[in-house]
């Protein structure tokens, strides 16, 4: 008999350090201002601290309830390294026993020189970011490193049991995509098999070195839109977890195994793990429905009831939670305890560390520390924890009545739109009166907006918060780095400048900042990829803008050069996408809220003589939902959003949008119903391969396919980039064609931007010569 599954547990917690010390560990190490063994030792203080954290907030450090889900750059990735699944251009790299060391790890990760790294997507419906493993028919899996036996084993030698967290194979295998040189239409899924055994030899390490249960992430089960039928996944999920249940531990049992299904409703496929003989299922029941009719009758499984949303910082509502728990308990003799519906990595640590929050916004928010305390409360029952019922109970009624939550005149203008207010006129008009202001080349050439963020810019932002500089001293910083970053692009050739977002700490908070309905964090940080990390603003009330945000910088730009200059907005849903947004009024309100503040800053920018504006929704991919039967209304309201925000720009005004790090092919209808006249996205980590699609789709208007991954330090060769521009002007035409990097410049520094962006402009200039 395994032990019993804790009664209150979490299914992953922050892996980067309250104040990052993780990312600023691994930065040192890349920049080579430390070493390795600095770098290892950072990490396992980190993991230590955490322990230490969640043994004080009450999670019992003798039951598994623990979870050890390090990684220094994505758990995806993680297990890719342990199982050997390497892309044999970096074979040079691996050691006899074929494992990486630190540094070879990270330039599979990152690239170097003239390899390019693993391509990098979004992770389900969140802002976190995972590599994609390249699996082939001739990938030779094998136990190659035992990086998360060994974080086991650390915390045991200090006392701690905890449970072990891995991507589960089915999901690694769905996540994957064919690598270069496999076979037309080969599925990764069909080594599932070869996967699976050495799974079951990580059990057995596992198992050596004391564990008792490991947790395996499945939330690719929750999602029926893979290429790959949904029978068969089904399938493979019994084939893969009937083969780990009985699979033979050397000296003893296998640890009992936890599959957990986050993100959306597993269904019916909770059965198909129970026939298989796993010990435990978690359930999702914020982002899921009630599975009642899922789990009825199933006995001799723990079902973990994720009531506590692991996805957004609002208070759970107690009651209501302790309801679902009951309903759940109800059908079935299966045993149920408490957790969160995700890992915790989506929300910051605590809101200890946010003391300039309004003391009543504050006490609405629930981070990952917090939340930890509300699955304790659950478990334990209103009974043995009155008190934090009751303060839950007065907090999500304060949340409910408070000022701004609801404003009539927010409501009624939204209320008012109508479908001609989504419109513009068509695009033969639109580019006519556009091509009669704006003197373009063919393959004209610009950048995405950000440029790199400078030590001294933070350093002023910081100087201006503590009151060093006066609002005065700092404009005039920010004017110097825009007439620096305005006489570059003019050296440089570009065809169309940006002023480079010097004033914005974030594409996203900059906005929340200077609109109604946010607040903002000081250390509210969680990891989007690798060691970036983003602060999310808090979507808290009903949204408007009460004056304008971006005008006078771009007008200032526009005055220091006779080239266009591209206004730069951040579009309704990537604001939304990369917030921790409201819950109490649907997605699709908000959505118009803020895209009539956009109107208005666009109807502003219009009247400063700023003739192309781009508005960024790199998150429209992020969102969608996991289930067919939802996409359509939320392409629906997202794509409508975008329209009402652009609808007012007049038919002279060049309207840009970019999108970035998304499974385009899904969505590309939408991207197209967007109505854009130029749109830029991410295409250089595949090596345009969304073009195919973009074609098939019959898109007409501008296009600007990345030509440089600009996630990357590495400095892509002018031949490198010609031969891109080459493959793009075969498949979609010259005419529309734009030349751009993958995304904003903000996270690289300058001598790596200068010579990528030499090289870009000389690629552009050499194939339009070739014709």
């Amino acid at each position: 008999m395994p032990a019993p599954f804790p009664a209150a547990t979490i299914l992953g917690y922050p892996r980067i350090g309250p104040r990052r010390e993780l990312k600023r560990a691994v930065e040192s190490f890349w920049s080579g201002r430390s070493d390795a063994d600095t770098l290892l030792s950072t990490a396992r203080e980190l993991r230590a601290r955490t322990r230490t954290r969640l043994a004080e907030l009450g999670l019992r450090p003798d039951d598994a309830s623990i979870p050890s889900d390090f990684a220094f750059y994505d758990q995806v990735w993680s297990v890719a390294a342990q199982i050997g699944a390497i892309p044999t251009r970096f074979d040079h790299l691996r050691d006899a026993t074929g494992a990486l060391d630190l540094a070879g790890h990270f330039t599979v990760a990152r690239g170097e020189g003239d390899l390019a790294p693993l391509e990098m997507t979004k992770w389900f419906d969140s802002n976190y970011h995972y590599l994609v493993p390249e699996i082939g028919p001739d990938t030779e899996f094998r136990l190659v490193e035992t990086a998360s036996v060994t974080h086991f084993a650390e915390a045991l030698a200090e006392g701690v049991l905890t449970r072990p967290v891995l991507v589960g194979p089915v999901t690694f295998l769905l996540l994957s995509k064919a690598a270069d040189g496999a076979p037309a239409g080969f599925d990764p899924l069909s080594r599932l098999d070869d996967v699976v055994a050495v799974y079951a030899e990580l059990l057995a390490a596992f198992a050596q070195a004391g564990a008792t249960w490991v947790q395996l992430d499945e939330p690719a089960l929750v999602s029926d839109t893979w290429d790959t039928p949904r029978e068969q996944v089904k399938a493979a999920v019994r084939r893969a977890y009937s083969a780990l249940t009985a699979a033979s531990i050397p000296d003893g049992g296998r640890p009992a195994l936890f599959v957990a299904a986050p993100y959306n409703r597993l269904g019916c496929a909770i059965r198909d793990l129970a026939a298989s003989g796993v010990e435990a299922v978690g359930v999702d029941l914020v982002k899921g429905e009630a599975p009642e009719q899922d789990v009825a009758g199933i006995e001799n499984v723990t079902l973990v009831a994720g009531v506590v949303d692991g996805h957004n910082i609002w208070r759970t509502d107690l009651d209501a939670a302790a309801a679902k728990v009951a309903a759940l308990s109800s059908v079935g003799a299966a045993r149920v305890t408490v957790s969160t519906s995700t890992s915790l990595l989506h929300v910051p640590h605590t809101t200890a560390d946010e003391p300039d929050l309004p003391a009543d916004l504050r006490s609405w928010l629930a981070f990952a520390d917090e939340k930890v305390g509300e699955v304790l409360a659950l478990a334990a029952g209103e009974a043995a924890a009155p008190e934090a019922f009751q303060t839950n109970r007065t907090a999500v009624t304060s949340r409910r009545d408070a000022v701004g939550v609801l404003v009539p005149s927010v409501r009624e203008r939204t209320a008012a739109l109508t479908d001609a207010d989504a419109t513009r006129s068509d695009y033969a008009t639109r580019v006519a009166a556009q091509d009669a202001v704006l003197d373009l080349p063919a393959l004209p050439t610009t950048t995405i907006g950000s440029f790199p963020q400078t030590t001294e810019l933070r350093q002023a932002r910081a100087r201006l918060r503590k009151g060093e500089i006066d609002d005065a001293a700092y404009t005039e910083a920010m004017r110097a780095e825009i007439r620096e970053v305005i006489g570059l692009q003019e050296r440089l050739g570009l065809d169309v400048l940006v002023h480079g977002e010097p004033e914005r700490n974030d594409m996203v908070q900059y906005f929340a900042e200077h609109l109604d309905g946010f607040a903002t964090t000081q250390n509210g940080w969680v990891q989007s990829y690798g060691s970036r990390c983003t602060r999310p603003s808090i979507l808290w009330g009903d949204v408007s803008r009460p004056a304008p945000i971006t005008v006078d910088w771009s007008r200032y730009a526009a005055s220091l050069t006779d080239k266009p200059v591209k206004g730069m907005l951040t579009g309704p849903v990537t604001i939304l996408a990369w917030s921790f947004v409201r819950d109490d009024v649907p997605l699709a309100e908000t959505a118009n809220q803020v895209a009539l503040a956009l109107r208005d800053e666009i109807t502003d920018l219009e009247a400063a003589g700023i003739g192309i504006i781009q508005v960024d929704e790199p998150a429209l991919r992020e969102l969608l939902p996991l289930r067919r039967d939802q996409q359509p209304a939320y392409l629906d309201w997202s794509v409508r959003a975008f329209r009402v925000a652009t609808g007012g720009a007049a038919d002279a005004t060049q309207v840009h949008t970019h999108l970035c790090y998304s499974e385009f092919g899904e969505v590309i209808g939408a991207i197209d119903g967007l109505d854009a006249d130029v749109t830029s996205i991410e295409a250089a980590r595949s090596r345009m391969e969304i073009l195919p699609a973009v074609a098939e789709a019959g898109f007409e208007r501008g296009i600007g396919p990345g030509v440089y991954d600009i996630h990357s330090p590495r400095v892509p060769s002018e031949q490198e980039i010609a031969e891109l521009l080459t493959a793009a002007r075969a498949s979609i035409g010259g005419r529309k064609l734009w030349v751009n990097p993958d995304c904003g410049l903000k996270t690289r520094g300058y001598p790596e931007t200068i010579a990528s962006l030499q090289n870009m402009v000389s690629a552009a200039r050499a194939v339009r010569q070739a014709g």
